[in-house]
């Protein structure tokens, strides 16, 4: 197999991560958006289930960037993080809301800065030509994390839309950056 025709299954690859963490991301932003009343334990099980998947497919996408991406160990670290996010709160749906509330301020902040670093400092092709996507979200991430931090109880409601409307702006983003990517 030729270098470039391997450079444009692993972009393919690449694309296809985003749009699967993308369309994830969105299909629970509306969850989160249009079901603000749901129990706790079954906010926490779809969180858990989400963060769980989402650090799956960052896994794979961070050792597909090993050699070929600059900042594929700092993604492993994040990715490592949500699985055991995600295992955590799927072992342990009794878990609070307010504990939850501050996971989830600590995964936004994680992921705010990772996307923040990644767009400001990764030298890669993918990175660089569409670095306002990953600094955009990044710091979508990363206000949406400290204003959770900062008010985790009385966010209640507003915390849930929140949580979705990010979600659905991060997993638009993905499936914009996959096409840039893929393009």
């Amino acid at each position: 197999m030729a270098k470039s025709e391997l450079e444009v299954n692993v972009r393919n690859s690449f694309a296809g991560l985003l749009v699967a963490q993308g369309v994830l991301a969105v299909l629970f932003g509306i969850a989160a958006l249009f079901w603000p009343g749901l129990t706790a334990a079954l906010f926490i099980g779809l969180f858990g289930l989400f963060a769980l998947v989402w650090g799956l497919i960052l896994v794979i996408n961070s050792f597909l960037g090993v050699g070929r991406k600059s900042l594929w160990w700092l993604e492993t670290i994040l990715a490592v993080l949500l699985v055991g996010l995600g295992v955590y709160l799927l072992r342990n749906p009794e878990v609070t809301v307010a504990v939850i509330i501050l996971l989830v301020g600590f995964t936004l902040i994680a992921k705010g800065i990772t996307d923040v670093i990644t767009g400001l400092f990764s030298k890669d092709k993918e990175v660089t030509d569409n670095k306002w996507l990953f600094v955009i979200g990044g710091v979508l991430g990363l206000v949406l994390g400290v204003v959770v931090l900062a008010h985790p109880v009385t966010t209640g409601l507003v915390f849930v839309w929140a949580l979705g409307l990010y979600a659905v702006l991060y997993g638009a983003l993905n499936i914009a950056l996959a096409f840039r990517v893929r393009a």
